[in-house]
């Protein structure tokens, strides 16, 4: 990603950061009027539309990975219908389930039943980018120990994390339930106290790999009792900031575990977007790079996996 002016507020494009230009990035595109996409009045056409959502998926989930490696190696294998399904009549069956005298089938259609007219079908439409989060930097990123993504690529290209107790240096590993990754302390910005006088910078300068450290920040020290880690948040994002389900973490000791893959449920989706998970722009995403992805992988090239890099010790 090497375009300086990533947190431009004319685009207002999204990206993983805690950045102050960011976060009201963030809210334009949640909340403001003139921000917000709404597919359903516009003039442009069906071709402008999936672009349209295509570069806001892409703006959040991967700007840093290069679209060619990200259709082909990124997206899964079987890519999930996102869809509306008809909606089926299942009173038949609930019926002859009901002569046939089978209770347990009975009651377990009747709870799914019931569930998806509640709840709705699941967002399996956010699971289209959930292979970037198992790359390693994203993953740091998601468990707060960078204030970007950027700067966890720096952190993993310079050394300073370890994955399974191995110095790790990289970024584009994708990890495995149960791998371990550890962060050097020194350089997690959210544990080090503010320096007085220092404003909030633009962290335009992680996108082009500038030196290794700390962003410099603006925000009231936290007062570290009875042994607590300390945590300085950066300014605004305590509305924003959250750890994921499928992250154990521990700030005592700057590490955390991938505890599996992140899965989606009626009316919930483990994959952090900012967008709805089963929303027109997530649909229209999905509908461009179901036509223009890569649909075949020589050997070779699934050779060239990185899981598959690491088990054949190639």
């Amino acid at each position: 990603m090497r375009d300086a002016n990533v947190f431009a507020i004319r685009k207002a494009l999204p990206r993983m950061s805690w950045s102050v230009q960011n976060l009201y990035n963030l809210w334009c595109r949640s909340l403001h009027p003139q921000k917000k996409v709404f597919f359903n009045r516009t003039n442009k056409t069906l071709f402008q539309q999936r672009w349209t959502a295509k570069s806001l998926m892409r703006a959040y989930h991967g700007d840093f990975i290069n679209e060619g490696a990200f259709k082909r190696w990124y997206l899964p294998a079987t890519l999930p219908d996102v869809r509306p399904r008809q909606q089926t009549p299942v009173g038949s069956t609930l019926a002859l389930d009901d002569f046939a005298g089978r209770t347990e089938q009975l009651g377990r259609a009747e709870r799914k039943k019931k569930e998806e007219d509640e709840k709705g079908l699941a967002p399996v439409g956010s699971l289209m980018v959930a292979e970037v989060e198992r790359r390693i930097d994203v993953f740091i990123f998601r468990c707060c120990f960078a204030h970007s993504v950027y700067d966890a690529r720096r952190m993993v290209i310079h050394g300073h994390v370890m994955l399974n107790g191995k110095k790790h240096s990289n970024s584009n590993t994708r990890l495995a339930p149960g791998d371990m990754v550890s962060v050097d302390p020194a350089v997690i910005s959210f544990l080090q106290e503010p320096k007085p006088g220092k404003q909030v910078t633009d962290e335009a300068t992680d996108a082009s790999e500038a030196e290794p450290g700390p962003p410099a920040k603006h925000v009231r020290p936290s007062k570290p009792s009875d042994g607590l880690t300390p945590f300085n948040l950066p300014p605004y994002a305590s509305p924003f900031i959250f750890l994921p389900a499928y992250a154990e973490v521990s700030f005592q000791t700057c590490s955390a575990i991938y505890v599996r893959h992140p899965t989606a449920r009626p009316g919930y989706s483990e994959i952090p977007t900012p967008y709805d998970a089963d929303g027109e722009i997530v649909r229209l995403a999905w509908e461009w790079y179901t036509k223009r992805r890569p649909r075949n992988r020589s050997k070779t090239q699934l050779a060239r996996m990185p899981e598959n890099r690491e088990v054949g010790g190639v």
